[in-house]
């Protein structure tokens, strides 16, 4: 006899309480499992579409060792979206339902994505900026209540970290060269800046799902609490480069032992997560243009995976 839909969410959520992990044959109210469809999803398409920015500049690196070290990020980018997709999966969703929902636009990736790489000084703020606030981001979801996803996030993260490293390290080298070098890393920060501050997502008080997932322990930090720890963490370092962080509020709080920041421009950030940022058409028909054009490949794996399971029945019978 199965237990009324009231008891077996009263357990759920006593099995999050203590700390347990949900796995994917476990009983599962349909909201988690929706609210988790969503974001892991969100996650791994922002990985894929991520690529795009950096790719951009692949051809275009100043030396052979920064060409290497651009291709093997963006291919890691590449394996964490994979892994994320996997995670997905064990949901109930299908690999292709997912990329049905991001070529359709009906899924959302990370609103930063969609602006555009000027200069090379960008691929170092990118890594820098963007992989330093998914890092703050991510390191909470080793320990989401999702068995899949926290496992998925251990080796994402460790290689986010070198991703943030490497960025900081082309920041540094621009900032100690020519004047017009660190002036190049200066219009970058001014630039990626507020982006992003945007990618921790609205204000608490504005966020239509941050009480749920804290409840959950999807998340275990609201959108502010991190957005203030990557301002904390991130404004010692550009100090250090020598570069302004293009913020006339921003000051030290001494009270709170932690630095007060302006206004951020929420008008703009839904703008772009509505599809009006400057490179959102770009970023979806480069994708939907990739994934035609990949048909081939994906039909020559799944015909020779069924040759061999065919030759594989083919030896059992005799």
């Amino acid at each position: 006899m199965s237990l009324p839909i009231e008891k077996l969410e009263e357990e759920f959520q006593a099995k999050i309480d203590a700390g347990h992990s949900i796995e994917p044959k476990d009983w599962m109210p349909e909201k988690y499992r929706k609210t988790h469809i969503r974001q892991i999803s969100q996650h791994a398409h922002s990985e894929i579409v991520g690529m795009l920015p950096e790719g951009n500049w692949i051809t275009r690196t100043p030396s052979l060792r920064r060409k290497v070290a651009l291709l093997a990020k963006v291919q890691d980018e590449a394996g964490h979206g994979l892994y994320l997709y996997s995670a997905a999966e064990t949901l109930g969703i299908s690999r292709d339902e997912l990329f049905e929902q991001l070529h359709s636009g009906k899924a959302k990736y990370s609103s930063i994505f969609n602006y555009p790489t000027l200069s090379w000084a960008d691929i170092g703020a990118i890594g820098w900026l963007v992989d330093g606030a998914a890092i703050i981001n991510q390191v909470m979801l080793t320990r989401t209540s999702y068995g899949p996803y926290a496992r998925a996030m251990v080796r994402i993260c460790k290689e986010e970290s070198f991703h943030q490293r490497q960025g900081y390290e082309i920041m540094l080298t621009l900032c100690r060269g020519t004047e017009v070098q660190k002036q190049m890393a200066q219009d970058s920060l001014n630039r990626w800046w507020w982006p992003s501050l945007m990618m921790f997502g609205p204000v608490d008080a504005e966020s239509t799902h941050t009480e749920q997932s804290m409840k959950w322990k999807i998340k275990r930090k609201t959108n502010d609490e991190l957005r203030q720890q990557f301002i904390d963490i991130t404004v010692p370092q550009a100090d250090f480069l020598g570069i302004t962080v293009p913020d006339p509020d921003l000051k030290w709080n001494e009270e709170k032992g932690q630095y007060d920041f302006g206004a951020i421009d929420w008008d703009e950030f839904w703008q772009v997560v509505k599809g009006n940022g400057p490179c959102n058409k770009e970023r979806l028909d480069t994708r939907r243009q990739a994934f035609e054009e990949g048909a081939w490949v994906r039909e020559a794996a799944l015909a020779y995976a069924e040759k061999k399971e065919k030759a594989k029945d083919l030896a059992k019978a005799v």
